[in-house]
């Protein structure tokens, strides 16, 4: 009979548990997160396989500090199966003392869980140009996330200090942030004029209208504000200090997207995904990291309810009805969404879709996540296919 494993993954060390067919425990151990130990506890595992049958190893990390285990063991030929972190919190707290949060109760929760459930997805070998897709979408979120921060705390202290400024510029914008890592303080720019700072713009590549406007603004933003804030100064280099940040961080973020652009040409999936309109390079890439090998999932509704898109049933007694599912990987259903918004102006079949949903009494924001469902099992015909997108009848969004 087969035997069961659940590895609750850490940083500095990992806890094995094993059990077999009727849920005894066989072993429970700490397994330090280096090859040699890893090694050793797969060695354990196979010879608990050889003894009770074919072992499952349940992780409930993924990537991070879970690629060394991972990698190991699938290259030592063992199955292994994703059990999610809120799964085994839920399951956790469902036993005896559940609130008492350990690594070898969560292990042996995790081994519980592959015991008991057959819904869970198999981890495999993913392809080079996936884990590298999946390295530079994660970084190029990281990127996004620092520069909206910077944004906000570059227009706070504006706001600050120099307020009409902080309305006639946009931190978001090039332009914009080449003058403000130059130009802050009203008197600095009374002092420098808007033929000087229009110069100053275009000399480095804003265009003469563009630059035109912008010194003009923030010349008649300097002459309306005569007073100087206390602590001006050093919030003027801290603002500075920003925006020149920011401007790293875009050329930053272009050559990254460029990186991106050119794996998802290479990935066997980006051409396929590509096809679908609504789904550009960008979507394409966090797409792949996000769900790799689309066998993962035996259909588009699986893939769906893997997205928090498909309707959840509730029942009780003679209550009866369908509402929005509130779970799912909140990535994917961002990715769906956004491209379902994208292709639904500029697309035919998905405009179709759009106004018949409307027409029907949905309001906006439900037409669209109809249309984003849709898409689903559109693209995943479209992968387990291996066929491009066409607008006809058997790959249609209106059909």
């Amino acid at each position: 009979m087969p035997a069961h494993a659940g590895f609750d993954i850490a940083k500095d060390f990992h806890w094995l548990a094993v059990t077999d067919d009727r849920g005894r425990q066989l072993s429970s151990r700490r397994v330090d997160n280096d090859p040699e130990a890893i090694g050793q506890a797969i060695s354990d595992l196979k010879a608990v396989a050889a003894e009770h049958g074919a072992v499952t190893v349940g992780l409930d990390v993924m990537g991070g500090v879970a690629a060394l285990v991972t990698a190991m063991l699938l290259a030592a030929g063992l199955r292994v199966v994703h059990v999610p972190g809120l799964a085994v919190n839920r399951a956790r707290r469902g036993t005896r003392g559940g609130e008492n949060k350990s690594d070898p109760r969560d292990a042996r929760v995790i081994a519980e869980q592959v015991m008991l459930r057959d819904d869970l997805r198999a981890v495999q070998v993913p392809e080079e140009t996936t884990v590298e897709l999946r390295l530079l979408v994660g970084h190029r979120t990281v990127l996004v996330k620092e520069a909206t921060a910077r944004i906000n705390r570059l227009r706070d202290l504006l706001a600050s200090i120099h307020p009409g400024l902080e309305k006639a510029t946009d931190p978001t914008n090039k332009s914009s942030l080449i003058l403000l890592a130059h130009y802050v303080t009203p008197s600095e720019i009374r002092r420098a004029g808007t033929s000087r700072i229009t110069d100053y713009l275009r000399k480095r590549g804003v265009k003469q209208p563009t630059a035109e406007a912008l010194a003009q603004a923030a010349v008649s933003s300097a002459h309306t504000q005569r007073t100087a804030v206390g602590g001006e100064r050093r919030t003027a280099e801290l603002i500075r200090e920003l925006a020149g940040d920011l401007l790293t961080g875009k050329n930053r973020l272009l050559a990254l997207q460029t990186e991106i652009e050119e794996l998802v040409d290479v990935h066997p999936d980006g051409a396929l995904i590509r096809s679908l309109p609504g789904m550009g390079a960008t979507l394409t890439a966090e797409l792949i990291a996000a769900v790799g090998d689309i066998r993962r999932f035996s259909s588009g509704d699986a893939l769906a309810a893997a997205s928090g898109l498909a309707p959840v049933l509730t029942q009780s007694g003679k209550i009866r009805y369908s509402r929005s599912a509130t779970g799912g990987d909140k990535a994917l259903k961002r990715i769906f969404y956004q491209s379902a918004f994208c292709a639904m102006p500029n697309h035919p079949p998905s405009r179709a879709f759009y106004d018949r949903k409307r027409a029907e009494g949905k309001r906006h924001h439900q037409a669209l996540i109809a249309l984003a469902r849709r898409r689903v099992n559109v693209l995943y015909a479209i992968l387990r296919d291996r066929r491009p997108y066409q607008d006809r009848p058997q790959l249609s969004l209106v059909a």
